[in-house]
């Protein structure tokens, strides 16, 4: 007997009526003598509709002042519903299942409410259920913090407890159920000749999810990764009897074939400052980031050029294009500290990212991107760089251009074993 977990999403179970095709896919794994952790995310639309009632109701989200305690306790319920009635549905069809919540397994966290991190899991209660036929029904994206409240994980938490709850019990696999059918070479809404990926290692992926793809939250991967967790990516819309074979993350050593580069991923929730003429002495830069830090505003892509004014230099970066707002204000009233001159933002902007672990191992890669946009026309605002990964920052209007052109220049638009 395996242990397996699976994972639907929001649009997996944005109904009864697909709350029961779930339950097909469960049923399937159960009768083929698997033992089976199903952990569910809220209904499509449910999360988002708690989190503007908080708002409402005078507690915004946490990191924009509130405590989060009450947040955790409101938003949380959506998975709560979800997972007892996947658990009702099983038991209807004759099968034994019961739904777990975070704190009764219990899933340990730390007192970060609405972005909290997993410290420790208890497998030996919902392993010892799974273990003696029970389908266990996880209610995903929270756990209990250390003042014994619901702590939840963040968006996209669900995936994050998947992954901990395989690692934590052993599973042979971690089944991730969305509406696509695996990864991508690119966005397949934006070029049609975008391929299914077979085989991604978890760096690739890590790097995918950090830039921007959306099919698994980063953490998740991070924990995969760490835990040696084999997960499957794959679409809750194909038959239940007869699912496709998704996409396969793993080790890198258990791809035969590594292609130089795997994907091309853009973001769109990007956004750019660029702060001219700060004093070009130790410390400024400093000063800068941690005002930055210090409000919990990611920073990323950054690049300081000569200014006209002597002694000087400008600061250009990217942030979340939803920090913009907040990042400008904190910045602003903080100028005459900071020593700059003026300050220029863009929400127009988008990073395209090319992501393959080949590029370890192979030169040429950067001049292949760099050429191909420049063949274009298209102007390249910032770089930043990984060993497995170059990022660019463009004008947003250049980026399906962008996306498939380098997905031409790569070789990614041919399919398998085409010369």
């Amino acid at each position: 007997m395996a242990r397996i977990v699976m994972k639907f999403g929001g649009t997996s179970v944005a109904d009864l009526e697909r709350i029961r095709n779930v339950a097909r896919f469960v049923r399937r794994e159960a009768e083929a003598g698997n033992a089976v952790i199903v952990v569910v995310s809220a209904m499509a639309g449910e999360t988002n509709r708690l989190v503007a009632l908080c708002k409402e109701a005078g507690e915004p989200a946490p990191g924009l002042g509130a405590h989060g305690v009450e947040y955790d306790a409101v938003v949380s319920s959506g998975e709560q519903v979800t997972s007892g009635l996947l658990a009702l549905v099983l038991q209807n069809q004759g099968l034994r299942a019961r739904s777990w919540q975070g704190w009764q397994i219990p899933l340990e966290t730390d007192l970060a409410h609405g972005k909290a991190r997993i410290a420790d899991i208890d497998p030996e209660a919902i392993g010892a259920a799974i273990d003696g036929g029970e389908i266990a029904v996880v209610a995903g994206f929270q756990g209990v913090a250390p003042d014994g409240r619901i702590a939840t994980l963040g968006r996209g938490g669900s995936d994050t407890t998947a992954v901990a709850l395989a690692a934590a019990v052993g599973a042979a696999r971690c089944d991730i159920y969305t509406d696509v059918d695996g990864v991508y070479t690119t966005d397949p809404r934006i070029h049609k000749l975008a391929r299914r990926i077979d085989r991604i290692s978890y760096e690739e992926m890590l790097e995918m999810a950090s830039v921007g793809a959306k099919v698994l939250q980063t953490r998740s991967v991070e924990l995969a990764m760490a835990y040696h967790v084999r997960v499957r990516v794959l679409s809750s819309f194909d038959p239940p009897e007869a699912p496709g074979p998704g996409t396969i993350i793993c080790d890198e050593e258990d791809i035969v074939e590594k292609k130089i580069v795997s994907g091309i991923t853009p973001s769109h929730d990007e956004a750019k400052i660029s702060l001219l003429a700060v004093p070009d002495e130790p410390g400024r830069a400093a000063a800068i980031f941690t005002l930055l830090a210090d409000a919990n505003i990611n920073v990323d892509m950054i690049v300081q050029s000569p200014s006209r004014a002597p002694g000087h230099a400008n600061i250009s970066f990217t942030i979340p294009e939803a920090d913009l707002d907040r990042a400008v204000a904190l910045l602003r009233d903080a100028k005459e500290a900071l020593g700059y001159s003026a300050l220029q933002s863009d929400r127009s902007v988008v990073k395209i990212s090319v992501i393959g672990v080949g590029m370890k191992s192979h030169a040429g890669v950067a001049s292949v991107m760099f050429k191909t946009l420049a063949d274009r026309g298209i102007n390249i605002q910032n770089i930043s760089t990984s060993e497995i990964k170059i990022s660019v920052l463009i004008d947003s209007q250049y980026a399906e251009l962008a996306v498939r052109a380098l997905h031409q220049a790569y070789g990614l638009d041919r399919t398998p074993g085409a010369p």
